[in-house]
């Protein structure tokens, strides 16, 4: 006796292949979407926006939605647009002390450790960074140094996203502190603390 077709037992070769068929057309179908997924990685160049960067900065005036009503100053660095000439912060050992660590973590791999622009990514080829230690900066506004940390400046990317106000402005500080021990002189130092340096006794 003869099985019908369809029957258990009968190979049916056509809905085999026609399955096989509609897998490989589902597999084929997402490959692109997941191998060339239209992203731009993180700090990569767009010929689309006008400045070059794929990475878009806040809206202006955008704040979390925790914050409570902003100052100016503190969350700013400006008074009427203006930079202010210094921190609103009071310049504390504990605040250097954070303002060294953070500055070693997010600064010294392009600035270095002493603020010469000769930090380790510049020493593997990458564009030298700015020294703390020429005029213009020694003469620039505290307002300045946390501006240039929010926003950025030529290829440095701005780390408000990344570094808090209150750990900008001991940035700031310590930066001041970098300066000041490229530049001192002895008289800059405490008449307790002079005769340390020159050997006089107290």
């Amino acid at each position: 006796m003869t099985p019908r077709r369809g029957s258990i037992g009968t190979s049916v070769p056509g809905w085999g292949a026609g399955l096989l068929l509609a897998v490989g057309l589902l597999v084929s179908g997402c490959a692109p979407n997941m191998s060339e997924q239209p992203k731009y990685k993180g700090l990569r160049a767009s010929d689309f926006f006008q400045d070059g960067r794929s990475a878009r900065p806040l809206v202006e005036g955008t704040v979390a939605r925790e914050m409570p009503s902003p100052d100016e100053v503190f969350y700013t660095g400006r008074v009427q647009g203006e930079l202010v000439a210094k921190s609103p912060v009071p310049v504390t050992r504990e605040l250097l002390e954070r303002g060294h660590q953070r500055f070693d973590i997010f600064c010294a791999p392009c600035h270095s450790r002493l603020g010469d622009g000769e930090g380790m990514v510049v020493l593997r080829g990458f564009q030298r960074a700015a020294s703390y230690h020429v005029d213009r900066l020694r003469e620039a506004p505290d307002g300045h140094f946390f501006d240039v940390i929010t926003h950025g400046y030529g290829a440095m990317a701005g780390y408000a996203a990344r570094i808090e106000a209150g750990d900008r402005w001991a940035i700031t500080a310590y930066i001041r502190a970098l300066q000041l021990s490229q530049d001192a002189r002895v008289e800059d130092v405490p008449e307790v603390e002079r005769g340390k340096l020159t050997g006089e006794p107290k």
